[in-house]
Parts: C-alpha cells; sequence; structure tokens
C-alpha cells in the first residue's frame, strides 16, 4: 500500500487522522490533509488514514472487504495482518489481534464500510474523536481535531485540571470543546454513514491469581519482548542507566540483542545519591557497554526552561516541570549514535503495586494482611489513627468521588488514606478563581453520580490509575524527545507487560518486607544478583528544590500577563506573590504542579487558542476580558 505523498515524519514525530470511507469525509479530509501529509485510501479512492509517520511506524495491509494498519512500535510483519484482514469476519476480531501482539501501537481495521479505531490499554497511545464536515474523525491528537473542527478550548475542563491530583474519570476527557477522548479500554466503532459511532470494550484487566514464579516467568519474556520490538528496527539504542531495578534491567535486556547499547547516568546532586555507585556495578558486568555519565552540576533543575516551551501538546501536562531534564542529555547520544532512547519509567508502577490493595486482603486473609499493614506503618510512617480510619473507609467509588467536593479546601490528606483508599483526594489552592472552583464542584458532581472505577478492587483501580496518570505525561514526552531529535520509548508501558504484572497476586507484588520481588525474580539470571540486590531508589528532592529557589524569578514572570488568570481561573498576584516566597510551606509537595501545566500549555497555543476559544453562552465562567 504506497502513500500518495512523499512527506515523511521522523520517528516518533508523526500524528495521523482516520476517515470514515463516506462522502463527507471528504470536506474533513479537506481540512485535516495538509502539503505534505501521507495518504493512506479506500479501494473507493477515498482517503483512510492520513498524517505524518516514519515508514518503520506503520504497516498496513487491505483485503478484499477489509483493511488493517498498525501504527507505533509493533513487530508484526505485513503477511501476518494480511492473513488477518482477509481472515476477518467481524470488527472485533482486531480486538483480538490487539490483544495478543507485543509493542505499543494503534491499530485501525475497517470492515465492510464499519471503521474501528483503538490505542493501549495503557493510555499512552490514546485516541480521539469529533464530527469535521459531518462526518466522524478519529486521531491520536486532540488539538489537531479542534482545529480541524474550529473549536477551541473548554475552560470548565481545563478549571478541573487545576485539581491537585486529578481523579478519574476527570483526567481521561478531552479539554476542548467538541472532541471526545475515547477511555483507554475502549475501540472507537464508526458506522458506514460516518455520522455515527460508539464505543466497544476491548481491554479489561486480568485476574490477579498468578504466583510469584509463574508471574516472574511471563514478565521477564513479555519485558524481553518488548525490549526486542525496539531494537528490531535500530542499530544503537541508549538506555537509562540510573543503577535502580527498572533502568537495568532494560538495559540488561537490550544487551542481550544484537543492538549496540549506550548506557546514560545522570549522577544526582545530592550527596547522599547513590546512584552513579550502583550504575558503575551494573556497567561493569558488560565489558560492550558504551557507557557515558554526564556531569551532575550540568543537569538542569525542575522548573528550568518554562517560558520557553513551545512544544505541540494537545493537553496540559505536568511534564514541563522536567521537560529540560528529560531532553537535555538526548542530543549528546544521538551524536554517538544512538537511534532510540529506552527508558525504566514504569517500573515503579508495574513492578510494584497500590497498598489499597490490603484493603480487601484484610476482609478475605486477616492474618496476613495484619502483619503486612504492621509493616507498612513502619516502613511509611503511617499513624494508627489515620490507618484504622482509612481501612474501615468502605464508600463505594463514585460516594467518595462525591465526598471530595466538600474537602477541596481542606489541609493535604494523610498520607495514608490514598495509599489505602480509592486515591489521593484532590485538593484545590487558594489562587483558584471563586467561579473556577464552583465550576470543578459541579464537574467532579456530575462525574461522581455515574463513576465507575477502572476496577472493583481498590488496588487493581489505583494501579491503572497511577498508570495512566504516568502514560498522560509520557505521550506528551515522547513527542518532546521526537522532536528533540531522540526518540524515547518505555518498554514497562508495553500493554502485554502491564498484563503480566497485573496478573500476579497483589501479596506476592507488594509487601513492606522485600523491594519489588516480582521484577528482582523476573530478572533473576538476566541482570547479576549483586544488582539485584539494592534496596533503595534516589529522589530528586534536591533538585526540586534548588530549582523552585533558583528560578522564582521565571515563576513571577509566568504570571505576568497570565493566561490562566485572563480566563478568569486563577488570581494571577497571588502566584506572583507566592513566586516571590519559594520557601513557601507546601510547595516541595508539587502543590504547584497543576497549574504551572496549564498556563504552559495555553501559552503555547496563543495566540490560536485566544479569544475565540472563550467559554460558550452558558459556560459557568467568565468570558475572557
Amino acid at each position: 500500500m504506497t502513500p500518495r505523498s512523499s512527506g515523511i515524519a521522523g520517528p516518533g514525530e508523526g500524528h495521523f487522522t482516520v476517515f470514515p470511507d463516506c462522502a463527507e469525509a471528504l470536506a474533513a479530509a479537506r481540512s485535516l490533509i495538509t502539503p505534505g501529509s501521507r495518504v493512506l485510501s479506500y479501494p473507493s479512492g477515498r482517503p483512510w488514514l492520513a498524517g505524518r509517520w516514519h515508514d518503520r511506524e506503520i504497516t498496513a495491509v487491505r483485503a478484499r472487504r477489509s483493511g488493517i494498519a498498525v501504527l507505533g512500535c509493533c513487530p508484526a510483519e505485513a503477511a501476518e495482518l494480511q492473513r488477518c484482514a482477509e481472515r476477518m469476519r467481524d470488527l472485533t476480531d482486531a480486538g483480538e489481534l490487539a490483544r495478543r501482539l507485543p509493542g505499543s501501537f494503534h491499530l485501525v481495521a475497517d470492515l465492510d464500510g464499519r471503521l474501528r479505531i483503538q490505542g493501549t490499554a495503557s493510555g499512552l497511545r490514546r485516541v480521539f474523536h469529533a464530527t469535521v464536515g459531518g462526518a466522524v474523525v478519529a486521531a491520536d491528537r486532540a488539538d489537531i481535531l479542534a482545529e480541524a473542527a474550529g473549536s477551541g478550548v473548554d475552560e470548565e475542563e481545563l478549571a478541573v485540571r487545576l485539581l491537585w491530583p486529578v481523579p478519574h474519570p476527570l483526567a481521561e476527557t478531552s479539554v476542548w470543546r467538541g472532541v471526545t477522548s475515547v477511555p483507554p479500554e475502549d475501540a472507537l466503532v464508526v458506522t458506514p454513514s460516518g455520522r455515527g459511532s460508539r464505543t466497544a470494550r476491548w481491554w479489561t484487566p486480568p485476574e490477579a491469581d498468578d504466583s510469584l514464579e509463574t508471574g516472574a516467568e511471563n514478565l521477564r519474556a513479555a519485558l524481553d519482548d518488548a525490549v526486542r520490538a525496539r531494537t528490531r528496527s535500530a542499530a544503537t539504542v541508549s538506555c537509562d542507566l540510573s543503577g535502580g531495578l527498572d533502568s537495568t534491567s532494560v538495559t540488561f535486556l537490550a544487551a542481550r540483542t544484537p543492538a549496540r547499547v549506550i548506557a546514560s547516568t545522570w549522577p544526582g546532586r545530592d550527596p547522599a545519591d547513590s546512584d552513579l555507585h550502583w550504575a558503575r556495578k551494573a556497567a561493569e558486568h558488560l565489558p560492550d557497554l558504551d557507557h557515558v555519565v554526564w556531569d551532575a552540576d550540568a543537569s538542569p533543575l525542575v522548573y528550568t526552561g518554562l517560558l520557553d516551551i513551545d512544544d505541540p501538546m494537545d493537553e496540559p501536562t505536568i511534564g514541563v516541570m522536567d521537560r529540560a531534564r528529560v531532553l537535555h542529555h538526548l542530543p549528546g547520544l544521538a551524536d554517538r549514535g544512538s537511534e532510540l532512547h529506552l527508558t525504566g519509567i514504569g517500573g515503579d508502577h508495574i513492578a510494584w503495586c497500590s497498598e489499597a490493595y490490603y484493603h480487601r486482603l484484610l476482609r478475605t486473609r486477616p492474618l496476613l494482611a495484619l502483619g503486612r499493614l504492621r509493616g507498612f506503618r513502619a516502613l511509611w510512617n503511617w499513624p494508627l489513627r489515620d490507618t484504622a480510619r482509612a481501612l474501615l473507609d468502605s464508600r463505594p467509588y463514585g460516594e467518595w468521588l462525591a465526598g471530595t467536593r466538600r474537602e477541596l479546601h481542606a489541609p493535604p490528606a494523610p498520607t495514608v488514606s490514598g495509599a489505602l483508599g480509592w486515591g489521593t483526594p484532590p485538593r484545590l489552592f487558594d489562587w483558584v478563581t471563586p467561579d473556577a472552583g464552583e465550576a470543578i464542584r459541579r464537574a467532579l458532581g456530575r462525574a461522581a453520580e455515574n463513576a465507575v472505577p477502572l476496577a472493583p478492587d481498590r488496588g487493581m483501580h489505583t494501579d491503572l490509575h497511577l498508570i495512566r496518570d504516568c502514560t498522560r505525561i509520557l505521550r506528551i514526552w515522547d513527542r518532546m524527545a521526537a522532536r528533540a531529535g531522540l526518540p524515547m520509548a518505555s518498554p514497562f508501558f508495553d500493554d502485554r507487560v502491564i498484563e503480566a504484572a497485573l496478573a500476579v497476586r497483589p501479596a506476592d507484588r507488594v509487601t513492606p518486607f522485600s523491594y519489588k520481588p516480582l521484577l528482582t525474580s523476573a530478572m533473576r539470571g538476566v541482570v547479576p544478583d549483586v544488582c539485584l540486590s539494592r534496596r533503595n531508589k534516589a529522589t530528586a528532592s534536591m533538585d526540586a528544590t534548588n530549582g523552585l529557589r533558583e528560578h522564582r524569578a521565571d515563576l513571577h514572570a509566568l504570571w505576568e500577563n497570565s493566561e490562566l488568570a485572563r480566563r478568569g481561573l486563577v488570581d494571577a498576584g497571588r502566584l506572583r506573590a507566592l513566586a516571590r516566597r519559594p520557601a513557601t510551606p507546601g510547595l516541595r509537595e508539587a502543590m504547584l504542579y497543576s497549574t504551572i501545566a496549564c498556563e504552559v500549555w495555553l501559552r503555547t497555543l496563543a495566540p490560536a487558542a485566544g479569544p475565540a476559544s472563550g467559554p460558550p453562552p452558558d459556560s459557568p465562567l467568565p468570558a475572557p476580558s
């Protein structure tokens, strides 16, 4: 299948839109197919997929009645997809295909005029849709659809993003009017007319009943497949090697492939940081490794470069706080020959799991749970009274979510209430305007009426929510990295890897008496025992604290002519006053992150998202002044 245009994006920089095979889609195509776009067509000649992508990031085939396209990282060969397309009798067959393939990818399928688009269960690859020119059009980026539909920012949805943290399901909605986000566990199905659509569930979390031994074997195989799926198309890859278990595991798996491996270590500024010691121990066991140790003092601090960010982003992300740190070393690695940078991000999310599983285990295995909970209390310094209160709270998810409206301005909740509950209760800060606060309460109330947790067990719900919180950051970082010249990948967040981890019994996966027992067991024989013996990890608290102090002038400037203030969402005066006091208690706990994320995002849109994107007439928020 040959594109009609030769415009090619670099690896990781691409984007795509999907059109139904109908006459109305031609009007949408005129808005979305721009000079340089690549286009794949239906047998009718109408556009099927359009956008920008690299050849190694797409495999597309077509049979007599159907077509299949896989976009992203997937080792499936065209011949395998061709056989699937020829055998496809129902669009649900495409979901079955997605559930067995390794990698991280979007899957697009059509059959007899019906169209199906799905991303990943992790949320790393998202699907959005909007009606453009009378036809339902899907894309992997919301901002592209918003521009084509002539819609602007939804101020109420944006206000919700000022919460810290943003609870499910409010974090998964689109911040653009007229653009709908498809939940990661669902696929979008478009009717043959192109005017109707629905969602269909394609993914559910596995039953958590595998033993540690079985789970370790499955995780090792899935993670090895995930790493090999990346190295098959790159002669040289680079890997983060912090000395922690997650990045060390990825590095050793990459070293088992034919690819040349460059390891990258950023020592911490904190004298107590032992990352470099452990990274060197790991490197000693890989004699062919090209190990690069960067100057710790050259590493950008948190909050660096906020005023200069101009990356295309389709939603706000707290990832802007660490953007400079994430991207800083990539050009140097590209200069050394790296074609792809592998991270260990996600290991914390799948190798460990939420202590909230013990809320149920206390009722089903009380003796085990009581012993473990005593250990967690000692490990995390949980007060007895707060622990007991969290364990006695058996409210269903919707009731818990509704209850958060009454506590938005309360002091931060005890850590244990989030660890053993449905999540950390959100908080709203005093620089958020009363009108915005009222809109947020309404949004919470509406969501609570029909809220369904991501899983019935609060531990599984929390695991999935934290995974998606992280992948929302990563999907933006990945685009930033590709734009900077070296695409990134995080194998721990491949769906098959996540499934292998979530299938393990929670009591075997999280315990106060063993550090990441699942990953440690999985990597036995791959990673040297001496590297598996590490029982701690470094934090970047000093970098965050120093960043607040050294970049306070930038933070003050961020609130001058604030886009959020112009929309009536924040009091810029209070934020400027806060920027002058970087030692204010609470700032170290990331209380500014969500507000900065929204402000930086709006600045990347201006002037495109200016007055024309103000609230509709029935909006509860004031129009921009």
